[in-house]
């Protein structure tokens, strides 16, 4: 009977012992944690948190919880971490956090007490500076400047220095414009290069170019011919204008009047035979110098020159006579516009000597014919 109470009781114990530990006697489940950064992706300077997140914590609040962090420029303070980024390279970087439950100042030295997690964020390589520039104005004379101005920008606004170069003249500056100046340069094509740096020592250029020109200058003033006056027809008198040749410097005298700068060369010419006569009759004159030398190029040049004088009034000092060994029975007149080179335009002729060849007035020429007719 005995025996079988205390079986009895050794069961009811057994079962209680095993209500027990049903109810309270269970092993509690070990912490967890997981990290987070956010943003997950920076630049460098920019703030980067970490938060982390314990699971498995003591519900009913009787351990205490400690957080604890480790990484570059990490600073922990309690669950949630910031990392300070600004002497960071590019690349990618872990952030480690580690939570340990327990009682005070005894904090995970039991199993299942201790966890950590990584979080895992990226520093960016910043973006280089970009740039534009212009010249203005773009085309310029020699010794002239021009202002050159640039546009320039950092996508994260990072420290921007400018600078330019030239490959003619000069340029200085390096804010957003610069002045270059020409002197010294060529005519032609200037290039200009515009060069933006960031404090990450990246860059980035632009150009632009500059046209020196050529200064304006007028053209060169030639001489003009106006024209032939013909003496062949006139047998009589072959030094005398006609009237067809009147006429002809009558056109010529406007041309005058309308270009007040410019200069009348009147040529005289002969032909052959009246050259070949000249030749010898001055020939003779070195041996007898009161025999008369008759030049008749220059006397159509000269008689020329009075009519246009007297009759049209033109001023002496505009006109100039010379001959030239042309073989031909005329005078030829050219228009010499102010700053023309006449012996250039018309090399080979001599200039006449007035003193020595006087004119033969219309008047003059008439009372010679009169006595001429009254002999015969």
């Amino acid at each position: 009977m005995y025996s079988r109470i205390l079986k009895s009781g050794c069961m009811v114990l057994a079962l209680a012992c095993l209500a027990f530990a049903s109810i309270g006697c269970q092993k509690a489940p070990p912490i967890t944690l997981s990290a987070v950064a956010s943003p997950p992706a920076v630049y460098a300077g920019d703030q980067v948190s970490v938060t982390a997140t314990a699971g498995s914590v003591d519900p009913n609040k009787k351990n205490n919880v400690v957080y604890s962090w480790s990484g570059t420029g990490v600073t922990g303070n309690g669950a949630s971490a910031s990392v300070a980024t600004g002497t960071l390279a590019p690349g990618s970087y872990t952030v480690k956090a580690e939570v340990k439950e327990g009682k005070k100042g005894k904090e995970g030295l039991k199993p299942g007490q201790t966890a950590d997690a990584t979080a895992s964020f990226t520093v960016k390589q910043f973006e280089p500076p970009t740039i534009s520039c212009s010249a203005s104005p773009s085309n310029i004379k020699p010794g002239d400047t021009s202002t050159i101005t640039a546009t320039a920008l950092s996508p994260q606004n990072r420290p921007l220095t400018l600078s330019y170069s030239a490959t003619g003249g000069s340029i200085s500056g390096t804010g957003a414009t610069a002045s270059y100046s020409s002197a010294g340069a060529p005519t032609g094509v200037v290039g200009i290069t515009c060069t933006v740096t960031d404090d990450k020592s990246q860059t980035a250029t632009a150009n632009t170019s500059i046209t020196i020109t050529e200064p304006y200058k007028a053209p060169t003033p030639h001489t003009q011919s106006l024209g032939t006056i013909d003496f062949s027809k006139d047998k009589l008198h072959p030094a005398r204008a006609n009237n067809e040749a009147k006429a002809a410097l009558d056109g010529i005298a406007l041309q005058l009047q309308q270009h007040p700068d410019a200069k009348l060369v009147l040529v005289g010419e002969a032909n052959a035979k009246e050259q070949a006569k000249t030749a010898k009759e001055a020939k003779a004159a070195k041996k007898n110098k009161h025999l008369k030398v008759v030049d008749l190029a220059a006397e159509r040049a000269v008689n020329v020159k009075d009519y246009l004088v007297t009759e049209k009034g033109i001023d002496a000092s505009r006109i100039s006579v010379a001959t030239s060994p042309t073989d031909a029975q005329a005078v030829e007149a050219y228009l010499v516009p102010a700053g023309a080179d006449f012996a250039a335009d018309v090399p080979g002729t001599t200039a006449v000597d007035e003193t020595a060849v006087k004119p033969q007035p219309i008047k003059a020429i008439k009372k010679a014919i009169k006595k001429v007719v009254g002999k015969k």
